[in-house]
Parts: C-alpha cells; structure tokens; sequence
C-alpha cells in the first residue's frame, strides 16, 4: 500500500509533509477496531500534519474576504466623491474662509447659543475677506457659509474614520495580504495628509496681504494640490476595489490590444490632467473671464495669453491663460476618448468592456456640453458642481475602461 500511495504523495505534498506522514504509516498489529493511542511525533490527519509544520496559516485572504474588502475601499471612494462635490460646492458659494481656525475634535461642535455666534462672527470679522468683501454681512448670512464649511470638514472626518476603522478591523481579522496592508496603509496615510493640506490650504486666504489688491482667496496652488492629493486617493481606492470585485478577463495578449491598452492608459491621464486644470480655474475664477464659445471674444487666441513676466506664470496665475488652457485640454480629451472608442470597436471584446468603453464616450460628451453650458451662463451655481461631478464620472469610467484592460498575471 505504502508502494501505491507515497510515490503521488510526494508529488503532491513534498518531502516533508511524506516524511511526517511516514511515522504514522506502521502497520498495526491489532484489528481496524482497536484505535491505539497516538505517541509523541505522530499525527493522524494532514491538517494536523500542516499545523505542526508551521503551514496551516492562510497566507492570502479568501475569495469572501476579498469581496468584503472590495466592497469597503468602494464605500470609500463613495465617500472622497462626495467630499469633492462638496468641497466644489463650498468653492462656489465662497464658502470655505468662514471657518478661521482648525481642532480636530473641538470644532466637532458648532455653536448653539446666541452669544457664541456673535463670538464666531467676530473672529471672522478679523480676517480679509469679511474686511474687503463681505464687510456688510449679516450674521444670518454667515450661518450659511459657515455651516457649508462645517459640513466639508465634517464629511472629512467621516472619511477618515471610514478608512481607517475598518482597516484596522480587517487587519486585525486576517483579511489583508502583505500587498494590501501596504496599499491599505498608503490610503490611510493619504486621507490624513488630505486634511492637513485643506487646513493648509486654507491658511493661504486668510493672511493679511499688504499689496493684494484682489479680493481674497485661498492660494492656487495650494486649491490644486488639495484636489490633486483627492484625486490620486479616489482613484487608487476604486482601482483596488474594482480589482476585487471584477473577474479578471483573459484577453489574448495581442499587438492591438496592446495599443488599446496603452492608449486607455493615456486617455485616463489626459481625463486626470483635465480634471486637475479645473482647480486653478476655480482658484483664480477663470471661469469668469470669457464667457463665449467657441471663441473667446471676438478671437480664437486672445490677446492677453501672455500677459505675465516670466512666460511660465501666465500658464499658472494668468486667468485668460488658465481658461485657454482648460478648453484646450477639454477638447483635447473628448477628442481622444473618441478614437479610443472606435478604436475598440475594431477589437473583439468582453460585453463588460464595450459597455465601459461606451460609457466613457457618453460622459465625455455629456462634460463637455456642462463645461460650455456653465460658461456661456456665467458660472451658476448648481450648474458649475454639477460639471465638477461630471469630471469624477468621467475620470470612473476611464478607470473602469482600464481595468477592464488589465493585464492577466500568470
């Protein structure tokens, strides 16, 4: 019997789990009824053999836990969506300098009583935007703003704890592999550099500038690098979670599919790039400039493009510039997500692919016409977010596109 059974065996377990497995392969010398006591060294199942050896851990979670995890870091990326839909919002109604100080847990109680608003008011009133443009603000009006605020930085704590919560939940319960602890504590660590960058952020709008004759707003840069940061941890947080959750597909590796891939891959950036140019456009209210289209007044390429000394600042800090470019960039990115399209109508595809690729398509146009619309109206409120939303849409679906795209690992 040992003849028949070992040499299989060993192919399929190994020397080791052979060798344990031989001490207990002595012939009995009673009957199959009689059991005998187990000595020190002998095991009487595989499992127990495993579990003496040191390999009885799971070393990658299940196929169940990846799926609850997926279904977290998609909740996630739920919640960053709605922070910047939010944080666009409190953008537009010129919102966000209301709040003039940051506590992590003190400011988690908004004022109740009479006299701590009048209190709140007066610290804002130190500050230049109530000086220079708000100056005949009631305290009814304030309440507004400050309760956009409030709520912006409420919903970033709820971030946070979304994060963070369950990580260390699933951490704790196994569900994590080595490669996922590292990525789960990358977004974890991103969504606490998040909430320091915003209180940076705001920090540059409430400074007392001498020779600005401009109304006050929070710095450009600062705007663009808060939503940048909001960015990178929205899409890294889905991309995970989509590759949980969808089923792989094993696409033949050929040379158009390739180019497909890489064209999607750079269609996804230019959508990114796109989304990001929006942040200066809000910072320095470009949207307010040229409100016709296509032209911008009477002439494709107005006159002062290059109004700033050096070259390189009008790209940053020019409004007619930064407008300029954000048409060019919008247009430029439709125009891409148009080919990538026809482009993969010439591929045989999964059904799940077509459907992402024609999403994408649709969203494009569907931003762009948002974009002009907000333009030609002068930057209304509910139309102006709605276009912010669009361009997380957007950007969803060329992630989704990608990951419908990814490579197989053998």
């Amino acid at each position: 019997m040992q003849r028949l059974l070992f040499p299989p065996l060993k192919a399929l377990m190994g020397r080791q789990y052979l060798r344990l497995l031989a001490r207990r392969a002595a012939p009995r010398a009673q009957c199959d009824c009689i059991r005998r006591p187990l000595r020190p060294g002998q095991y009487s199942t595989i499992s127990e053999v495993a579990l003496q050896s040191g390999r009885g851990t799971v070393s990658l979670p299940s196929k169940a836990a990846e799926r609850v995890v997926g279904r977290w870091l998609l909740v996630c990326s739920g919640t960053v969506a709605g922070a910047v839909i939010l944080g666009g919002v409190t953008r537009l109604t010129e919102s966000g300098l209301s709040m003039v100080d940051w506590h992590l847990i003190k400011e988690m109680k908004p004022p109740t009583s009479q006299e701590e608003w009048e209190a709140e008011f007066q610290r804002y009133q130190q500050f230049p935007e109530f000086k220079i443009l708000n100056h005949d603000m009631t305290l009814a009006e304030f309440k507004f703003i400050w309760y956009m605020e409030y709520s912006h930085r409420m919903w970033g704590r709820l971030v946070g704890l979304a994060y963070i919560l369950p990580a260390a939940y699933f951490w704790r319960k196994g569900w994590l592999s080595r490669g996922m602890k590292g990525r789960v504590l990358a977004l974890c660590g991103l969504v606490c550099f998040q909430g320091l960058l915003g209180w940076y952020m705001v920090k540059s709008g409430l400074e007392e500038k001498p020779d600005a004759h401009d109304i006050p707003r929070v710095s450009q840069y600062r705007l663009a690098a808060h939503l940048g940061s909001a960015l990178v941890l929205y899409c890294a947080s889905l991309w995970t979670s989509l590759s949980l959750l969808l089923p792989p597909h094993k696409l033949p590796e050929t040379r158009q599919l390739l180019r497909l891939r890489r064209f999607a891959h750079g269609t996804a950036g230019l959508v990114f790039l796109t989304a990001l140019s929006g942040a200066f456009v809000a910072g320095l209210d470009a949207g307010l400039v040229y409100n016709s289209f296509p032209k911008m007044g009477d002439s494709w390429i107005p006159e002062d493009l290059f109004t700033f000394s050096p070259i390189l600042r009008n790209v940053f800090e020019n409004p007619t510039m930064v407008q300029f470019d954000h048409r060019i960039l919008g247009i430029t990115s439709v125009t891409a997500i148009t080919v990538l399209y026809f482009f993969s109508r010439r591929i045989t595809l999964p059904r799940r692919t077509k459907m992402a690729a024609m999403t994408l398509l649709a969203l494009a146009y569907t931003q762009v016409g948002l974009g002009i619309s907000t333009l030609l109206m002068y930057v209304p409120t509910p139309l102006a977010a709605t276009h912010q939303s669009g361009s997380l849409a957007l950007l969803t679906a060329a992630l989704w596109l990608m990951n419908e795209l990814r490579r197989v690992p053998k």
